[in-house]
C-alpha cells in the first residue's frame, strides 16, 4: 500500500537544498500541501538566498501546492507567524520536519564561544522553536508529526564538532521527551541521523562517495518516520541506501551495599558495572529508578523495596 499525505500540511526547515529540498519534494508529489522554510543563508549561517522560493516553483511546476517562508528558526515569533501563516492558507499542519542547520566546525580549543552558541542555537533551539509554534495546533487537532533531525556526531562523537554534536545528541532527547508528552494527543516524534552528500558535507566526502550519498537515498525513511503510521521515540540511521536503528541503551544495574559505597567499592566493582550484557532500550526516565530498585531487591530480597514501588 503506498503511504500518502493527501490533505496534509508539511513544514520543512533548511528546505532550500540538500535534504531538506529533497523531503519537500517528495512530499509534495504524495500530495502535501509544503511551507518550503529556508533563510537562504550560507553553511555556516550567514546570508540569504532565494532557495525556497525556487523549491517552491520546482513544486508548482509539477502541479502540487507549496508556500516560501524565509524565517528564521532562531527567532520563536517568526516561528509561530509561519505556523500563523500556513493554517491560514489551508487549515492547519501535520508534519513538521526540524531539518535547517548550519556547520562551524573547530576543534575545541579553537572553538570561540560565540559559535558554539551559535550552533546549538540553529539545530537545538531552533527545532525546539519550531516544534513548540505547532505543539498546540497538533494536540488540538489530535495529530502531530515530528521529526528531529540528529546526527552521528551526536550519538557517537566527531572530532572538531563539538557544538554540533552537543545539539544533535540534545535533539535526541528532546525527541524522548516530546514522544511521551505527545503520545495522548496522536503526536510521534523521532530522530533521524542521516548521512548525506550536500553542501553541509561537499567537503568531507570524496567525489565518489559524494554521489554514492545523494540525499534523495535519506527519503525514504524521513518521509515514513512522519507517515501516518509511523512509530514514535525511534532514532533511525539512513544513507547510500542502507538503514539502520539506534538506541540509548543500559545494562543491569549493580546495587553496593552501604559499606561498599565508597570511591573504592564503585572502582572494584567497575567491571561489572561497564559491563555490555543484558542491555535494554528504557522508554523513558523512570526504567532507570525501577533497574535500580530491581537490582537492590536481588540483593536484599523483594521486602527492602519501598512500598510505593511494589506493584
Amino acid at each position: 500500500m503506498s503511504i500518502s499525505f493527501k490533505d496534509r500540511v508539511a513544514i520543512v526547515t533548511g528546505a532550500g537544498g540538500g535534504l531538506g529540498k529533497e523531503y519537500a519534494l517528495e512530499l509534495a508529489r504524495r500530495g502535501a500541501k509544503v511551507v518550503v522554510n529556508d533563510l537562504g543563508g550560507s553553511r555556516d549561517g550567514t546570508g540569504t538566498s532565494d532557495a525556497a522560493a525556487e523549491v517552491v516553483a520546482e513544486i508548482e511546476a509539477m502541479g502540487g501546492e507549496a508556500m516560501a517562508n524565509g524565517a528564521s528558526v532562531t527567532e520563536f515569533s517568526q516561528m509561530e507567524e509561519m505556523v500563523a501563516k500556513a493554517k491560514e492558507k489551508w487549515g492547519g499542519v501535520h508534519v513538521l520536519i526540524n531539518n535547517a542547520g548550519v556547520l562551524r566546525d573547530k576543534s575545541f580549543a579553537k572553538m570561540s564561544p560565540e559559535d558554539f552558541e551559535f550552533v546549538v542555537r540553529v539545530h537545538l533551539l531552533g527545532s525546539a522553536y519550531a516544534t513548540k509554534a505547532c505543539w498546540d495546533t497538533f494536540r488540538d487537532q489530535a495529530y502531530g508529526r515530528i521529526l528531529m533531525t540528529s546526527s552521528s556526531t551526536g550519538l557517537f562523537g566527531n572530532f572538531g564538532q563539538a557544538n554540533y554534536g552537543a545539539a544533535k545528541l540534545g535533539l535526541a532527547g528532546l525527541t524522548k521527551t516530546l514522544h511521551l508528552e505527545g503520545a495522548k494527543y496522536n503526536i510521534r516524534c523521532n530522530s533521524l541521523s542521516p548521512v548525506a552528500g550536500t553542501r553541509m558535507t561537499q567537503d568531507i566526502f570524496p567525489e565518489q562517495a559524494f554521489e554514492l550519498f545523494g540525499p534523495e537515498n535519506v527519503v525514504p525513511a524521513a518521509l515514513f518516520l512522519v507517515s501516518e503510521d509511523s512509530p514514535t521515540n525511534a532514532i533511525v540511521g539512513a544513507g547510500a541506501g542502507g538503514f539502520h536503528s539506534a538506541w540509548v541503551m543500559m545494562n543491569d544495574a549493580v546495587w553496593l551495599k552501604e559499606e561498599d559505597r565508597t570511591v573504592e567499592g564503585f572502582a572494584a566493582n567497575w567491571d561489572k558495572i561497564s559491563e555490555q550484557s543484558n542491555l535494554i532500550a528504557p522508554q523513558s526516565g523512570a526504567e532507570q529508578s525501577g533497574a535500580i530498585l530491581k537490582a537492590m531487591q536481588q540483593v536484599l530480597g523483594a521486602d527492602a523495596a519501598p512500598s510505593s514501588t511494589r506493584g
